[in-house]
């Protein structure tokens, strides 16, 4: 669905960026009471209203103004089709005339007025923000989309702000929030704020695209686990920066820098063994992206294996007249990590005569919800982390629920594919994926398989039917009303219970062992 075009004063302006903002984005009274002034002909008296907030956000003292763009662009382009007439006509009680769905198909907002502060604006609670002028119905109509616009692009643009006065003005800021968005509607909007309250930059190619603003983004922790060792690299030559000669074996020049700097007497010998998974990721993407070399470090050990890795790659690319971009930590302590890299940055610049290595770029994020690769070409993957809660639990796995005698579900447990499903009454281990002594059998009363298949491919699979809206809602109202109690309650609620098998407890735990890098003594 294209946005609309309004041509105001000569001047073509586009629909709003999502089309979904149309007149009918309000609230069914702003219709009916529509219907009400037009019923008592006070549809051409003139109103104005005021859009303003009491108090400002996240606990601080000030708010940036944002969403102006977008209300110009609703109010510009504000104007009922006939199948949304028709709609309306449907939605509003039998006795509604015709001549109000007449009215309503010659409405637009020629007659109203805007007066706003301008977007990108520091404001405070009581001031309005914008004011409305026109034909009380207009006005009215126009009450709860202007409210959604301004409200989260206010939102998201003063929290951007409040991380810009944190960093200062000299650190980069990145958004990387597109995936644990609220939705793509609100993705495409946090990009947009985030810049607006100060963000350098956004991961999202679709805001990118849409409003200019600067891409970055490097590879995940799935990239990293993809590689088993730098004999896979068979590509491996790299020309230098400045086309004057080519490194034939660069794999080799990698791993030569490598044996220097675990060797520094001034970094104490903290580098032993490094991941040689990793170290082949970091080669591949440098040498697909030499110039812009930033490399995720936390997948396996930050300091003993993302880092030297790191450093040992930058330093083969300077040789040939490239500049590492830099790091990118997205779990453990953030503060102490990024401060032990730049000491070991700094150390290297002055050991080695490295001008400006010392001032490698560092960024971190830490979020919710993550997308890991946990097995390739048969092959079980893990994401290692100093943080257990970041360690990702590897393999292809089925997921159940088990229920208990009172019908409320028990524990979640996943197991191995191949694993047999658990069975009603048969008494099962259900272990806490990472802590040892937290242990309970269960017998279930019912069990449920939580993965189905949506979407087959190629496999021939059964697929799942969507299901309608009303069904969903349905389902959610009732998965609520098998929760214990005291899990959603408001107050200290208890946590619930995810497992896994066994069989998958020892293997998560083999492959963690196999996959951490071994520290050396000296």
């Amino acid at each position: 669905m294209e946005a609309k075009a309004s041509q105001n004063a000569g001047r073509v302006m586009d629909g709003p960026t999502n089309p979904m903002v149309t007149p009918l984005l309000t609230d069914l009274y702003q219709f009916t009471m529509a219907y009400a002034y037009w019923k008592a002909g006070k549809h051409n008296e003139r109103a104005v209203f005021d859009l303003y907030f009491r108090k400002n956000p996240f606990g601080g003292e000030f708010t940036v103004f944002a969403g102006l763009e977008e209300c110009i662009k609703l109010i510009a382009n504000f104007k009922l089709t006939e199948e949304e007439v028709s709609f309306i006509h449907k939605s509003l009680p039998g006795s509604c005339e015709e001549g109000f769905l007449n009215y309503l198909r010659e409405i637009d907002c020629s007659d109203v007025e805007v007066y706003a502060i301008s977007e990108g604006t520091v404001v405070f609670p009581k001031v309005p923000l914008l004011r409305l002028e026109g034909p009380v119905p207009v006005v009215q109509l126009l009450e709860t989309p202007v409210l959604n616009l301004v409200n989260f692009a206010s939102l998201v643009t003063t929290n951007a702000a409040r991380h810009r006065l944190v960093a200062g003005r000299s650190k980069m800021l990145f958004e990387f929030g597109l995936r644990r968005a609220q939705g793509p509607d609100g993705a495409i909007g946090a990009s947009k704020y985030c810049y607006i309250g100060g963000f350098d930059a956004t991961s999202n190619v679709a805001a990118g695209r849409l409003f200019g603003i600067p891409l970055r983004g490097t590879h995940s922790h799935a990239f990293v686990s993809s590689f088993m060792s730098p004999d896979e690299i068979l590509e491996r030559s790299l020309c230098s920066s400045d086309g004057s000669n080519t490194c034939e074996d660069f794999v080799t020049l990698v791993h030569s820098w490598l044996s220097k700097i675990q060797w520094l007497k001034s970094l104490g010998g903290i580098f032993g063994e490094t991941n040689q998974s990793e170290l082949a990721a970091f080669i591949s993407y440098a040498l697909a992206f030499p110039n812009n070399f930033l490399a995720l470090v936390d997948t396996y050990d930050v300091i003993r294996s993302g880092v030297p890795n790191f450093c040992a790659v930058a330093l083969a690319l300077s040789d040939l007249g490239y500049r590492a971009v830099g790091i990118r930590l997205d779990s453990g302590d953030l503060a102490y990590l990024s401060s032990e890299a730049r000491k070991i940055f700094h150390t290297i610049e002055k050991e080695l005569g490295v001008p400006g290595f010392g001032k490698m770029i560092i960024t971190a994020t830490a979020l919710g919800c993550v997308f890991k690769l946990v097995e390739i070409n048969n092959q079980p993957r893990i994401k290692v982390s100093e943080d257990v809660s970041k360690v990702s639990i590897p393999c292809k796995k089925r997921c159940y629920r088990l229920y208990g005698k009172e019908g409320y579900s028990l524990v979640d447990i996943m197991t191995g594919e191949n694993e047999p499903c658990p069975k009603v009454g048969e008494r099962i281990l259900c272990r806490h994926p990472f802590s040892e002594s937290k242990r309970a059998y269960v017998v279930p009363k019912r069990v449920e398989e939580l993965l189905k298949c949506y979407w087959p491919g190629k496999s021939g699979k059964v697929r799942e039917e969507l299901p309608a809206l009303q069904d969903i809602r349905d389902h959610c109202i009732k998965q609520l009303e098998q929760m214990r109690p005291d899990h959603i309650r408001r107050l200290n609620p208890t946590p619930y219970k995810v497992s896994v098998s066994a069989k998958l407890y020892d293997f998560i735990h083999f492959l963690w062992l196999n996959e951490a890098p071994v520290g050396e003594l000296q």
